[in-house]
């Protein structure tokens, strides 16, 4: 009796194992090696920025593929391009990432070519100074244990802010001369 219950259980499990054995010999041929997987910077080409004002989002494409988004802060005085310097207002328009700082007042910064020849003329019509130093950065170096306090809130003076953890990996997968468009 015992031996016709073995044998029965054998007859029923051995092909189910047989085959799930065949299964996982044909998945490991298709699986990559430890290791060989490609680094974030070696999957990536970032050929640009993409800041959308009205979304409070910042994306990285390849090409036209969006492949990274954040979520940002801007400045106090978000709505509309900024005039002149101290305006809290962020820029709009076409720029170049041309330029970081490793040691900023605030966690790695990227520099945007604010002001262009075009914010200069608007700025001197008005009799006002463009400003300058606007950079793509993360929290103040002080921010510590209250880091959290600055999530979701327009706090900057008119730079484009995301977390220090984030402002690492656009640090790693954005090169100098990459363009950045920022739209309202």
């Amino acid at each position: 009796m015992i031996f016709r219950v073995f044998l029965s259980l054998m007859l029923v499990v051995l092909p189910a194992l047989a085959s799930s054995s065949e299964l996982l010999a044909r998945a490991d041929t298709r699986m990559a090696m430890p290791g060989s997987e490609p680094t974030l910077e070696e999957h990536l080409n970032i050929t640009k920025v993409l800041v959308r004002k009205s979304e409070r989002r910042l994306y990285l494409l390849s090409g036209e593929h969006k492949v990274r988004s954040y979520r940002i802060s801007l400045g106090g005085n978000p709505v509309g391009h900024k005039l002149y310097e101290g305006d809290k207002r962020t820029p709009e328009g076409d720029y170049i990432l041309d330029w970081r700082n490793a040691n900023s007042d605030f966690y790695k910064s990227i520099h945007i070519s604010y002001p262009n020849a075009r914010d200069r003329e608007l700025a001197e019509a008005w009799g006002l100074n463009p400003g300058g130093s606007i950079m793509i950065h993360g929290l103040p170096n002080e921010a510590g244990d209250l880091a959290f306090a600055y999530t979701g809130l327009d706090w900057t003076e008119g730079c484009i802010a995301v977390t220090n953890e984030e402002m690492d990996e656009i640090w790693a997968l954005v090169d100098n001369g990459t363009p950045i468009r920022i739209l309202p």
